[in-house]
């Protein structure tokens, strides 16, 4: 990314402004360029590339202008990079605005391409920015968010619970953390009964990732994250249309293994530990079955309802390790409901949280970033659907409603009382190509966080 963005101050000069600014630069430019600029009949939107009017210049790249509705807003200039021609630019813009367009500038360049064959890759242009700082910064979060988007857009086939553990080991490798993992018939052995029940049916092995990272003299912070690799449903197996990008559903896990990228780049003075509960839904002679029992870590024992509901499962196992130490905070990221989706779409990410304070400085911090989450309720009346005539409860409530709540209630049970509590249920996909968003995996949520952590732990 360093060749995409660079601390300098040199190259074609690239004005990006508001809309709002446009009427005034204009009168302010050269007669030559105005006259440029109404006979190319632009507007004051979008790009303009400006020529030299010089003769020993006649004819290259002068200037390039971009004119975007709120230049603040971190994704407006996604698609700059793959519009301009290739060459170096140096950015004039004003200061509030620079950060959004060098997190913009570099998502925007982001491909996933490792699957293509013989594929020409188009020289991309370079910005210099007079800055070191807000290089650094930006290269950090688009580093974090492109590695979100790679695990989830890698095929299952490359992307098991072993694949998981491996990029654990990277990162902890990179930043000097650790990384032990219980694995296969292990975690019965170490009392995570749930996280093997729903992945002994594969043959890759379920696995319990556990990084840690930090002073342990520092604030401990606990990321759970849901990493079913492939979620077949089980034996309510899924139909194929809802099964065809079920590679995603490890996606929570992609998104505190990118937090966690995050948080370790910019040390952050947090005693950190990541739990990954690994596995893959899958279907054999041995796969957990609807109407069985399982006792949990938590000794709650939980009748099996619906085999497809696997991901609180695993978590509920990760969640009660996380409560053992008793961390400050423990955030978790799933791909958990289809009923988040039907209440806020798959572009906003909502979340629930046990305490006030914790939320309001999550949903502030995303609002100045443009990493948008919505709140929802933990409306404890819900937990009377969950009630079994033979366990303690019920994996799933029996009827579609209020989905995301229920199943959020059913985590809630495995946090320690008096630990501060944030459970995400996101899409982790784009399903449409936005500016600086293309189809494919996406990170919802984590920079919103990060930041909330910087304020709380760093400020």
């Amino acid at each position: 990314m360093q060749q995409l963005l660079n601390a300098g101050n040199s190259g074609t000069p690239l004005h990006i402004m508001e809309k709002s600014s446009y009427s005034l630069w204009l009168t302010k430019q050269a007669q030559s360029v105005q006259a440029w600029l109404q006979q190319i009949d632009f507007t004051g939107e979008g790009l303009a590339l400006v020529p030299s009017f010089s003769a020993d210049q006649e004819g290259k790249l002068a200037q390039a202008i971009f004119v975007v509705e709120d230049a603040s807003h971190y994704f407006a200039c996604g698609d700059l990079i793959t519009k301009l021609p290739t060459g170096q630019y140096l950015l004039e813009a004003a200061p509030e605005h620079q950060q959004a367009i060098c997190f913009a500038w570099l998502v925007g360049a982001y491909k996933f391409s490792a699957y293509k064959s013989n594929q020409q890759q188009k020289s991309l242009a370079s910005l210099a920015v007079n800055k070191q700082a807000l290089v650094d910064n930006a290269i950090k979060y688009a580093e974090a968010t492109a590695l979100v988007r790679d695990l989830v857009n890698t095929p299952a086939s490359d992307m098991m619970p072993v694949n998981l553990g491996d990029t654990a080991q990277y990162l902890a490798e990179t930043f000097g953390g650790a990384v032990q993992q219980i694995i296969g018939d292990e975690l019965l052995v170490n009392n995570y009964p749930t996280i093997h029940a729903v992945g002994r049916a594969s043959i890759n092995q379920p696995r319990l990732i556990d990084l840690t990272w930090g002073n342990s003299e520092h604030p401990r912070v606990t990321l759970v994250g849901k990493g079913v690799c492939f979620d077949s449903g089980g034996l309510d197996l899924k139909p194929a249309a809802g099964m065809r990008n079920m590679k995603k559903d490890m996606g929570g896990s992609a998104h505190v293994l990118g937090l966690a990228q995050l948080i370790m780049s910019y040390q952050l003075p947090i005693n950190l530990r990541v739990l990954i509960p690994a596995v893959e839904n899958a279907v054999s002679n041995n796969a957990m079955r609807p109407g069985d029992v399982i006792t949990t870590r938590k000794g709650l024992t939980v009748e099996i309802d619906n085999t497809d509901a696997e991901g609180r499962l695993v978590l509920g196992d990760a969640l009660c390790e996380a409560s053992q130490d008793k961390p400050e905070l423990i955030i978790d990221f799933a791909t958990l409901t289809g009923a988040m989706r039907v209440a806020l779409g798959t572009e906003l990410p909502g979340f629930f949280s046990t305490s006030d304070e914790v939320a309001a400085g999550i949903t502030a911090a995303g609002s100045k970033i443009s990493d948008p989450v919505w709140r929802m309720p933990l409306y404890s009346p819900y937990n009377d659907l969950f009630k079994s005539a033979i366990a303690d409860m019920t994996n799933c409530s029996a009827g579609p409603f209020g989905g995301a709540i229920t199943a959020a209630l059913y985590l809630e049970k495995f946090v320690s009382e008096g630990i501060d509590w944030v459970h995400f249920d996101v899409m982790a996909f784009n399903v449409r190509a936005l500016a600086g968003r293309p189809l494919g995996g996406e990170a919802f949520g984590i920079r919103a966080v990060f930041d909330y952590l910087q304020v709380r732990y760093n400020p």
